[in-house]
């Protein structure tokens, strides 16, 4: 009997410590069209997932004279796609300009404030959330893993942002000295959360930081907005480690620049026609096709795969979780 419960004993202690000491797996992803087939789901599922951070253009409602009906029933479409092992897992989520409603929308979009409620309510989020309570659906959350602290900030690039200057799908800078992404709430709101204490920390924004020569939507369309952001992960990162994720573009890659990572995902269910795109800052190529985002935390280390419908790697990196400290951007 004393040995059955020694070995009862050990067999807990054995399964307490490997579970204290499982990886954290991070899924990402974009551009899910609540009209299309949603197969991808089947290879994620068997990712075993802590969390699924869902990145913009999570449905496609917009319109460009505003129909609350298209916008509340592409959300209703996507209740009813979305699988329910989802319910297992911690969700996090923020917008791009399909779920906003407006393609390329910013500001000066009417119907904000119907958008953000709508989404909110899909998401169900609850009435003492911060985002019931402010313009724009950035937040930030936190998870303890293992003792480490996980900080995931998710940014609004919609809500504030400044008018876009040339034409769609050929823009050109916008160097206005007022010109924003984030504008001044969610600005100091981000430097206020930066400054909190995390060991990780997951920024996610729904356009792409890094890249600077594809003609499309892009944080380098306000430059100066990208050097102030460069300047406070550069302040950020002499406390944390830091990554970047990003969708919108309809195809996926990993950029880097300085020591400074991006693991934009994107699309789910909405490949691409463009075969090939490229970039000072991408490490390895960009993939037209379907596609997901993996990030995987070890003790040691942060894992990043980009993946496709079948599960199969398309890109990668590996990061020791001490070369991410001290981060440093040029402008």
């Amino acid at each position: 009997m004393k040995n059955c419960l020694k070995s009862i004993l050990v067999t807990i202690l054995i399964n307490f410590a490997v579970f204290s000491q499982a990886n954290f797996i991070i899924g990402v992803g974009s551009c899910l069209d609540q009209d299309l087939d949603q197969p991808i789901w089947n290879a994620i599922q068997k990712e075993e997932l802590d969390v699924f951070f869902f990145l913009g253009d999570n449905v496609y409602g917009d319109s460009r004279f505003f129909s609350i009906t298209k916008l509340r029933r592409a959300y209703e479409i996507q209740k009813n796609k979305l699988p329910n092992w989802l319910e297992t897992v911690k969700i996090l989520q923020i917008w791009d300009d399909h779920d906003y409603g407006l393609n390329d929308g910013g500001k000066n979009y009417r119907h904000k404030e119907i958008s953000q409620e709508i989404y909110l309510n899909f998401w169900g989020i609850s009435q003492d959330d911060q985002r019931r309570n402010q313009e724009g659906v950035f937040f930030s959350k936190f998870v303890n893993h293992n003792g480490k602290i996980i900080q995931f900030i998710g940014l609004d690039t919609r809500y504030h942002r400044s008018n876009l200057k040339g034409f769609k799908k050929s823009y050109r800078p916008n160097t206005d000295i007022d010109a924003t992404i984030l504008g001044e709430q969610q600005w100091l709101w981000l430097e206020d959360q930066l400054e909190k204490e995390a060991d990780i920390r997951i920024i996610a924004s729904s356009i792409q930081v890094l890249a600077k020569e594809h003609r499309f939507e892009k944080w380098s369309n306000f430059p100066n907005e990208r050097s102030k952001l460069f300047s406070l992960l550069s302040k950020a990162g002499s406390n944390s480690n830091l990554l970047i994720v990003s969708g919108d573009r309809h195809r996926g890659g990993i950029y880097k620049k300085d020591n400074l990572i991006e693991l934009t995902s994107s699309s789910m269910n909405k490949p691409s026609n463009i075969d090939y795109e490229t970039d000072q800052y991408l490490d390895g190529e960009t993939h037209p096709e379907e596609n997901y985002g993996i990030i995987e935390i070890t003790d040691k280390s942060v894992l990043i795969y980009l993946k496709n419908i079948n599960g199969k790697i398309l890109e990668s990196a590996e990061l020791m979780i001490s070369s991410l400290n001290n981060i440093k951007v040029t402008t």
